[in-house]
């Protein structure tokens, strides 16, 4: 059975699982995506997340295709069923060579109107319920980095300027909570303090990396955001599916490894090693190693939402029937046990 819970400083009541819908538009066609939407809500979920760069592997010929598949499936449940969705979009930032959704890639007040406008034409809505920067304006520590050891000199703190832009998005009715994604202990902080600062609009979120193989959101960003009401999207629980087990004997052909092989988060010998251990653990209590690690994110105390992603409903429903799934104490001291020998393989 689904449960529910609050965003933070929001009236917004989401399922604590999350649809995360990055393979329509290149893994998933339209009919694909309206199958695994059907499917979700029929399974209480009412939280979808989405971006403005879907799908992955993404280029200029279908840029934007993840939204819009979101968008004719709005359309046809009609406005009553749309007003009962919670709705999450991001914008991109720069230094990820996708120039090609706009010039400049920054958050700037013009980029941040385009993008809004843009998502709210191809999500075929008059309002986003959460909207979130993607990943940072500054170069930092993400997406494979475990470590900052060289410090972003050219950047320039926008993050007052950020949060007037907001404030007007808001007041427009064009969005209206707002949250930040792949950010570290000091951009959540410096996003609070302008908010508090200068009353102005508060991030409720953060969407960032949390799984088996990167716990390292424990590190600093948990306490903090905790303490601060700052709720846990936790996305890649599954680790871009390789805590399924199914890259331990090569790359099946159609999976993503196999169809993106420049994702390299995943693909070091620490994380196979662990992957290993984590399966032979899982099997020992009678359990998948899908299930262990989708329970294992989904009962943190600091995790508001978890979300998930497939390419078929029949994956989706597997997926699905792990967050029945509940851990021993017994079991996460194993856990915690091969986390010491192989502490986040995956940053």
């Amino acid at each position: 059975m689904m449960t529910y819970t609050h965003l933070p400083h929001t009236e917004l009541e989401v399922s604590t699982v999350c649809l995360g819908t990055m393979t329509f538009g290149n893994q998933n066609t339209e009919a694909e995506a309206h199958s695994q939407l059907d499917c979700a809500i029929a399974n209480g979920i009412n939280f979808i997340d989405t971006a403005e760069m879907y799908p992955i592997g993404g280029n200029a010929q279908i840029f934007g295709s993840t939204e819009r598949f979101i968008g004719t499936w709005i359309k046809k449940i009609g406005a009553s069923e749309r007003e009962k969705l919670v709705l999450a979009t991001k914008i991109a930032g720069p230094n990820r060579g996708m120039e090609y959704i706009r010039q400049p890639l920054d958050f700037s007040k013009k980029s941040l109107h385009e993008a809004v406008d843009l998502s709210l034409k191809n999500l075929q809505t008059d309002y986003i319920d959460l909207y979130q920067l993607h990943w940072p304006e500054r170069i930092m520590n993400m997406f494979g980095k475990r470590g900052l050891t060289e410090f972003d000199t050219q950047w320039h703190d926008s993050t007052l300027e950020v949060l007037q832009v907001f404030d007007g998005l808001i007041k427009d009715g064009k969005i209206k909570h707002i949250g930040v994604s792949n950010e570290n202990p000091f951009g959540v902080v410096r996003f609070l303090q302008e908010s508090e600062r200068h009353g102005l609009p508060r991030i409720v979120t953060i969407q960032n990396p949390y799984s088996l193989l990167n716990r390292l959101y424990e590190v600093g960003l948990s306490e903090l955001c905790y303490r601060e009401g700052v709720g846990l999207l936790a996305y890649s629980p599954l680790a871009f599916g390789f805590l399924t087990g199914k890259y331990l004997n090569g790359y099946p052909d159609q999976s993503r490894m196999k169809l993106f092989p420049n994702f390299t988060r995943y693909t070091n010998e620490n994380c196979f090693t662990a992957t290993r251990l984590y399966k032979e653990l899982a099997e020992k209590q009678g359990l998948t190693l899908t299930q262990m690690a989708l329970a294992f994110t989904h009962q943190q105390q600091f995790v508001t939402s978890t979300i998930i992603g497939a390419t078929s409903v029949r994956q989706l429903e597997e997926n699905l029937a792990a967050f029945s799934v509940v851990l021993s104490k017994e079991l996460c001291g194993e856990i915690e046990k091969i986390q010491e020998r192989h502490p986040n393989p995956a940053p």
